[in-house]
C-alpha cells in the first residue's frame, strides 16, 4: 500500500488565506491558490478574541486574530474535548485543515497549542524574513537574466565586461560577481581577457 502523504501546513498570516484564490471541486473547497503555493492545510499563531460553546457542548469556535485578519477554528463532535483548557485570551499556535460553508473558509484544527504571546511577533517577523528572501531571490535571478540577454544579444562579437558595467548601471562589484557565476557555470566564455561571449544552456 503507498504511503500516504500530508499536505504541508503552510506558516501564513491569517490575511493571506484571504488574499488567495479558491479552487473547488464541485461545491467543495479543495486548497486555496497563493502565488505558487496550493494551500489545504494552514500553521497559524493568533489570539483568540472569541469562544462560542454549544449548550449540548457538541460544538465549539474560536475566532483567531493576529492583526491581519480573522477566522473562525470549528470543532465537533468528540474533538470538542480535547480543546476543553483553550479559551478567549490565549494566544495559540494552530495547525489544521481549511474548509468552506456558506463562503466562509475556516479551520478544522489537528492542533491547537497555547503559546506566549511574544510568538506573534517572533511569527511575524519569521514570515517578513521569508518574504525578503523570496524577493531578493527573484530579484537576483532577473539581473542574471538581463546580464545573460546583453551578452547573449552582443553575438557574434561579444561584448567586454565594461560595457556591461556602462549599460547596467548597477555596482562593478554586483555584475562582476554575476559574470563569475554565469562563466563558472558555463553560459558564457571568454575567448580573450575582458570579453564575454554566449554559450547557453
Amino acid at each position: 500500500m503507498a504511503d500516504f502523504k500530508r499536505a504541508t501546513a503552510y506558516k501564513l498570516r491569517i490575511g493571506d488565506l484571504f488574499k488567495a484564490k479558491k479552487i473547488t471541486d464541485g461545491e467543495k473547497l479543495s486548497y486555496l491558490e497563493l502565488g505558487e503555493k496550493r494551500i489545504n492545510r494552514a500553521n497559524l499563531i493568533a489570539n483568540i478574541v472569541e469562544k462560542y460553546e454549544s449548550g449540548e457542548k457538541q460544538y465549539v469556535s474560536f475566532t483567531l486574530d493576529d492583526a491581519s485578519g480573522q477566522i473562525r477554528v470549528k470543532v465537533f463532535g468528540d474533538d470538542v474535548a480535547r480543546f476543553a483548557a483553550i479559551g478567549q485570551g490565549d494566544t495559540v499556535a494552530v495547525i489544521g485543515v481549511l474548509r468552506e460553508y456558506n463562503g466562509e473558509i475556516y479551520i478544522t484544527p489537528e492542533i491547537i497549542r497555547k503559546q506566549d504571546p511574544k510568538y506573534l511577533l517572533v511569527r511575524k517577523i519569521e514570515l517578513e524574513k521569508m518574504n525578503y528572501v523570496k524577493i531578493e531571490a527573484i530579484e537576483n535571478m532577473a539581473f542574471s537574466d538581463k546580464i545573460k540577454k546583453l551578452i547573449k544579444d552582443s553575438e557574434p562579437e561579444g561584448i567586454s565586461s565594461e560595457k556591461l558595467i556602462l549599460e547596467l548601471h548597477e555596482s562593478p562589484d554586483l555584475i562582476n560577481q554575476e559574470i563569475k557565476r554565469a562563466l563558472e557555470g558555463g553560459i558564457i566564455y571568454e575567448p580573450r581577457p575582458g570579453i564575454l561571449r554566449y554559450l547557453g544552456m
